[in-house]
């Protein structure tokens, strides 16, 4: 987690490890001797400044627990993806990853969860209540408790993992008045598969949710690790991302062109929703008072679909899209398309489905021309903004390009043929 993001509240019936606890928290004889991650991160030269190498530590700390777990040591490609929310690398990227192949190779220390769990027991479940002089905090342990409190105080700022309401505070000084935190309510972090659905409670983390994804889209394994940080992801709910309505987040075109619908609840009663009817205009949505985002119901993988999303950004890890593409079609068995989603965030106000695109591509045969001419479309569609992410120029030819890039990699038959003074393209991305 954040340190500078995760508000103290929030932190009631939990445990909280810094760098300082390693060595009284872990399994062994020696309390003076180093955790494994401590003596590689000596080892290896990867110390740097007071305030970024605690951070790799306990990084690396929740790398190495996760591997001792299951028994496996991680590849250096895995290593670079957790630390991919540590930002700060004055020593450069080499020493921190060899530290992190050297911790298992040194004698293995655990932390003593057994204890820390006997601790945690001895506190409760009671829901938790806080009362200021000018503000008051709410964390109900049920969904039932929780769909009360919101009915009584619609007003009250819902909380979630605070990757975003977090920055609020300590970047804006803003005041957020009365916080109804959904974190401790375990009914809105199931998932689970049902009628044909993968449903996923709101309040599930952002890792969790985008693992259960992939198990049955395995084409989304890349937007999962380029989705934020392995910290942010820990922290942030796969609710909050789709209801913070963001034009450029990279959940809503994921979901949307899956074909995901919501579920709002206002205290006992429920209604369903399309995500693509939920945005009605910059950071404005369907909900009503009193209402909140129950779960999101995503229909399981039909037979003939092919998925991708593609994410554009400055940065390839921990970086703001300028765009992001969620496309999904259907074939039937002589392939002929008979469904498109194809879903944009960056391209306008809110996260939208280019439905004139996708008209031209249903029915057809899923040609070179059809491609073309759904490129027209889909251009036609769009009158993107600049800013600093990127230009209305540059998004509009980006996002035509990753049509032709979904093409490329579902179309059935031999590439195109080029011209001779062409650079081969095709055959590169066939490699």
């Amino acid at each position: 987690m954040n340190a500078c993001i995760k508000f103290l509240p929030t932190l009631d019936g939990c445990a909280l490890l810094t760098v300082e606890d390693l060595r009284q928290a872990t399994e062994g004889d020696d309390d003076d001797a180093l955790h494994p991650v401590q003596q590689a991160m000596v080892e290896c030269h990867g110390s740097q400044c007071g305030f970024c190498t605690p951070g790799f530590v306990m990084t690396l700390t929740a790398t190495y627990e996760k591997h001792c777990e299951a028994g496996t040591h991680p590849t250096r490609a895995e290593l670079s993806d957790d630390l991919a929310g540590n930002l700060c690398r004055c020593t450069g990227y080499r020493p921190i990853l060899e530290a992190g192949q050297l911790m298992f190779d040194l004698p293995r220390k655990r932390i003593d969860t057994g204890r820390i769990e006997r601790a945690l027991l001895q506190i409760g479940e009671a829901s938790a209540r806080y009362e200021g002089s000018q503000a008051r905090y709410w964390a109900p342990r049920t969904l039932a408790e929780f769909a009360e409190l919101r009915e009584a105080e619609p007003k009250a700022r819902l909380l979630a993992g605070a990757t975003d309401i977090g920055l609020w505070v300590n970047k804006q000084m803003r005041d957020i008045g009365d916080v109804l935190y959904i974190g401790a309510v375990d009914e809105l972090k199931v998932i689970e598969r049902s009628n044909g659905y993968l449903r996923i409670g709101a309040a599930t983390p952002l890792e969790d949710a985008f693992k259960a994804l992939v198990a049955h889209w395995p084409t989304l394994s890349e937007v999962h690790t380029r989705f934020a940080s392995p910290p942010v992801r820990h922290a942030g709910t796969i609710g909050g991302n789709v209801a913070n309505g963001s034009p450029i987040g990279d959940g809503p075109p994921t979901l949307m062109a899956l074909g995901a619908e919501l579920i709002l609840r206002k205290n006992k009663e429920q209604r369903r929703i399309p995500l693509d009817r939920f945005y009605l205009d910059y950071m404005k949505n369907e909900m009503r008072e009193g209402e909140f985002l129950e779960r999101i119901d995503v229909p399981l993988p039909a037979a003939g679909q092919e998925v991708r999303v593609y994410k554009v950004s400055k940065r390839y890890d921990s970086d703001i899209s300028a765009l992001c593409a969620g496309l999904m079609i259907e074939r039937s068995a002589d392939g002929a398309i008979t469904q498109a989603r194809f879903a944009f965030g960056g391209m306008a106000a809110t996260v939208k489905r280019a439905s004139e695109a996708e008209a031209v591509v249903v029915g057809s045969d899923w040609s070179e021309a059809v491609l073309q001419e759904a490129k027209a479309a889909l251009v036609s569609a769009f009158t993107p903004m600049t800013d600093l992410r990127a230009s209305s120029n540059y998004r509009t030819l980006v996002v035509a390009n990753l049509l032709e890039r979904f093409w490329l990699e579902t179309r059935s038959g031999t590439l195109p043929a080029l011209a001779p003074d062409q650079t081969s393209i095709y055959a590169t991305m066939r490699q």
